[in-house]
């Protein structure tokens, strides 16, 4: 009979084990200056490479670790527990980048960039534009047929990890008068001529994640670096992100974890009207609460990832995951703060990043809205189908 959801096997465990000790070791010492400069340290990203994080899924003799999704998402939360900057670094090369290049790229395509994905070389999922966020299929970047080769014109927007990247995985139109279906996927290499990173935006959070703009001005791009097929961008694109969203909602589930990590020690040392703050009831009451609704975030996102590794649907339980941990998430970094009290307000103590850092977990891979939507799709057809909507069944006494 199938385990618990979160019952670990013990490569799972080891995983576990591993990612956390990575986190608190190699990047803990650097959390605070890489917030304050806003950039990656190059050593943390050239270490997530050695441990292998970086090809978590990629099968071993093309350079990766050749473990499961669900392994992949615990990397994800662990990391978060220390830098959600980190965390989603790592979550969108091996579930965006890397899932596409297995599933849709050829032989030779797979030989060519697993093992550079998997040991050397970050890459970007450039499919929003200024004009298309949550309408992301509105995008009017333009691929156009040059001899054998394509070239690419347009701008991308929000991209994340495109300051270190050396791939760019880039979604264009190759016939704009089909709309979405002529979305095609390009590999595109960093030193391609006409392609630029451009403005580095100054965000809230997550700020050693980069996020820039990417220009591009007649790059030509070989008919060999299209991914999947013409007209088939948005499959890979939809398909992709609705893993990327479980992935997500690890990270969130990982920084509430961190948030409390950081808090609970401190109610338990500071005292106030000869107790520690941790002992009042209402305090009680309210780490419990927390507590709880956490747990029930981390049992949706590995539901999640446990349906996708077992190639059952998952697409209803991913909005769920992305959903619920982002508003547990913002809630228990928030009142964390509150807890804390004044100390949770300044950058000596880490309350205040977590704080910062949780918000983009309601916009980023599908904002909560667009999660909404795709659940209340769901529960209509399910209605549909299994109640009789509209056929005057609902009328009906029991």
């Amino acid at each position: 009979m199938p385990g618990p959801v979160t019952s670990w096997s013990d490569e799972e465990t080891a995983v576990r084990d591993s990612a956390f000790a990575f986190a608190k070791d190699v990047i803990g010492p650097r959390v605070k200056e890489m917030d304050h400069v806003a950039k990656l340290d190059p050593d943390v990203l050239r270490k997530l490479f050695e441990v292998g994080f970086m090809g978590i899924e990629t099968p071993a003799d093309l350079g990766g670790s050749e473990l499961s999704f669900v392994s992949a998402c615990i990397v994800v939360e662990q990391l978060a527990r220390v830098d959600p900057a980190v965390s989603v670094i790592v979550d969108i090369h091996n579930t965006l980048i890397n899932t596409a290049v297995r599933k849709w790229g050829t032989s030779d395509q797979k030989r060519d960039w697993l093992p550079r994905l998997a040991t050397d070389a970050l890459a970007s999922f450039c499919l929003s534009e200024a004009s298309s966020g949550s309408d992301a299929f509105a995008l009017k970047t333009t691929a156009t047929t040059s001899g054998s080769d394509f070239l690419l014109n347009g701008s991308k927007m929000w991209i994340s990890n495109a300051a270190e990247a050396s791939l760019f995985l880039i979604f264009a139109n190759t016939m704009p008068d089909k709309g979405y279906r002529g979305i095609t996927a390009f590999m595109v290499d960093r030193e391609s001529p006409g392609l630029q990173v451009g403005k580095k935006e100054d965000k809230l959070g997550i700020r050693a994640s980069s996020c820039c703009e990417v220009l591009l001005d007649n790059v030509r791009v070989p008919k060999d670096n299209l991914l999947g097929e013409i007209g088939t961008g948005y499959k890979i694109a939809i398909e992709s992100l609705n893993e990327g969203r479980i992935g997500i909602g690890a990270q969130m589930v990982g920084l509430a974890q961190g948030a409390l990590d950081s808090t609970i020690p401190y109610l338990f040392e500071r005292k106030q009207f000869g107790q520690p703050v941790g002992e009042f009831q209402g305090m009680r009451f309210q780490l419990a609460q927390a507590r709880c609704e956490l747990e029930a975030a981390r049992l949706l996102v590995y539901n999640a990832a446990r349906l996708n590794d077992a190639k059952l649907p998952f697409v209803k339980e991913a909005a769920f995951a992305k959903l619920f941990s982002s508003q547990v998430a913002e809630k228990i970094a928030s009142r964390c703060v509150e807890w804390a009290g004044g100390v949770g307000y300044t950058k000596e103590f880490p309350m205040e990043k977590f704080y910062r850092d949780v918000k983009i977990g309601s916009i980023y891979e599908g904002t909560s809205n667009i999660h909404l939507q795709t659940i209340a799709k769901f529960l209509e057809e399910e209605y549909r189908n299994n109640m009789g909507i509209g056929d005057g069944v609902s009328d009906r006494r029991h």
